[in-house]
């Protein structure tokens, strides 16, 4: 264990200690574990700039919102899913599987959103991305293994289907649901080929496209009035800080779920 701590937290550090050294020193190759050469600029540059946290709001607009609509769906399909008796249920499943091996290719997708008249909107990064096949799977799995018998006693007791799984099912899914949520904020606060594809006003951008589009010169240091001397540093250690950047909040927010990471995902994967 000791060793994969090691493995895994040896670049990130590295990455961290890039972001804050200063350019000769990265060029020279002596930024390790610990900063060499102290220098905030690329951070000042990158911070100081409205467009970035414009586009930053834009990233957590979207997160929370389509991490609630693809909860919604994913939690009402595979709660479906887990009812043996559903007729249909096979080519529900089957439906589900196959976008897994297949897809429309980009092209038709594109033409699908501007069609629909969600391109420049939050919905072009919101519905596409909707329904994770893996995780509806994992809550599919889980949900088979709740007790039959606490939804007969419900049904006795007068509850409709949506009174069971509202008052019965999600209270004891905490662990599942505190996972998935997890996945799904992930994948959207790093997605960013949906918006850099549907949409073309920069307001509009999240902040991983804001980055992106810095680390290949075509916002940011200059439109922030940035000195020569200034962009040679932005340049030395750009993908350092955005991954920085776009990885903090990550990481300030999973300590708070991570008591529930391991019992979401194993609770789901395992039958017998």
């Amino acid at each position: 264990m000791t060793g994969v701590v090691v493995v895994t937290l040896y670049p990130f550090l590295t990455i961290i200690a890039r972001s804050f050294s200063s350019e000769s020193r990265i060029r020279a190759g002596e930024v390790s574990l610990w900063p060499r050469g102290f220098d905030l600029t690329t951070y000042r540059i990158v911070l100081g700039d409205g467009m970035f946290w414009r586009n930053y709001g834009n990233t957590v607009l979207y997160t929370v919102v389509a991490t609630a609509v693809a909860m919604a769906l994913t939690t009402c399909y595979a709660y479906v899913l887990s009812k043996k008796e559903l007729k249909g249920r096979g080519v529900l499943v089957g439906v589900a599987v196959f976008t897994m091996f297949f897809s429309g290719g980009l092209i038709p997708h594109y033409v699908l959103i501007t069609s629909l008249g969600m391109k420049n909107t939050l919905w072009a990064v919101v519905i596409p991305n909707a329904i994770s096949v893996f995780n509806l799977l994992v809550m599919k799995a889980f949900f088979e293994s709740l007790p039959d018998e606490l939804e007969e006693a419900a049904q006795i007791d007068g509850l409709s289907t949506y009174g069971i799984l509202l008052r019965i099912v999600l209270p004891l899914s905490k662990a599942v649901i505190a996972t998935m949520v997890l996945f799904y904020s992930v994948s959207f606060w790093n997605s960013w080929f949906s918006a850099f594809l549907y949409m073309d006003r920069t307001e509009l951008m999240p902040v991983t496209v804001y980055l992106r589009n810095l680390i290949v010169g075509a916002t940011g240091g200059t439109n922030a009035g940035a000195s020569t001397e200034q962009l040679t540093q932005v340049a030395s250690n750009i993908q350092s800080v955005t991954i920085v950047l776009t990885a903090l909040p990550i990481l300030c927010v999973y300590p708070f779920v991570q008591r529930y990471f391991v019992s979401g995902v194993m609770l789901g994967a395992v039958k017998g």
